[in-house]
């Protein structure tokens, strides 16, 4: 997964976190699409069906907030 350098330089959280949240976003884009949810859908077609630099660019600017919970097992 790659990252835009200057939001990589200004992130102050861990890697690992955001790489994560990334990924889980990603996948519900990818779902969003494929139902064809019109807010999604045209989102997607704007960053040519890229939904993982889509979800990233999103956690970047906070447009989507995510939060780590710990759970024990």
């Amino acid at each position: 997964m790659i990252f835009p350098l200057e939001d990589m330089a200004k992130f102050k959280g861990g890697m690992y976190g955001i790489t994560v949240a990334a990924s889980r976003r990603a996948y519900q884009l990818a779902k969003l699409a494929m139902i064809k949810d019109p807010n999604v859908s045209e989102l997607v077609e704007e960053n040519n069906g890229k939904v993982v630099s889509l979800a990233a660019r999103q956690l970047f600017s906070d447009e989507v907030h995510y939060s780590i919970e710990n759970s024990e097992r």
